[in-house]
């Protein structure tokens, strides 16, 4: 039952990136909404971590799984995309490195505050 309570609470706030993808004309796929509810909810304390923990581990657990059908529209679409295959390529692995860029900058920012706010507590 408790994965079935954490699992409406991930779906409730999905439906609410739905509503609002339908409600903002802006060019923003619904999932992104989504996430940033959920952003702002445990971040603002509304929501618990340990509310959907686990749930949230299952579904990052099974997450290759969910390629599948994406990797298979891939290959069914490579007449469409041969011609652009080297752009697509570049652009992938360029925002690839972005991101992990940022990703490790901003975690190893996020470590070095809290190892300060340690110390100043420890003082």
């Amino acid at each position: 039952m408790k994965y079935l309570k954490q699992f409406c609470i991930i779906l409730f706030l999905s439906f609410l990136g739905e509503a609002l993808r339908s409600v903002i004309p802006l060019p923003i796929p619904a999932s992104v909404y989504g996430l940033v509810l959920m952003l702002g909810a445990l971040a603002s304390g509304i929501l618990k971590g340990s509310q959907v923990r686990e749930t949230s581990e299952f579904l990052i657990e099974i997450m290759p799984v969910m390629f599948i059908p994406a990797g298979v529209g891939l290959m069914d679409s490579w007449g469409v995309l041969k011609p652009v295959c080297i752009p697509v390529l570049l652009i992938t692995v360029l925002t690839t490195v972005i991101v992990m860029g940022t990703t490790g900058a901003v975690t190893q920012q996020m470590i070095r505050k809290e190892k300060k706010k340690h110390e100043s507590i420890s003082d």
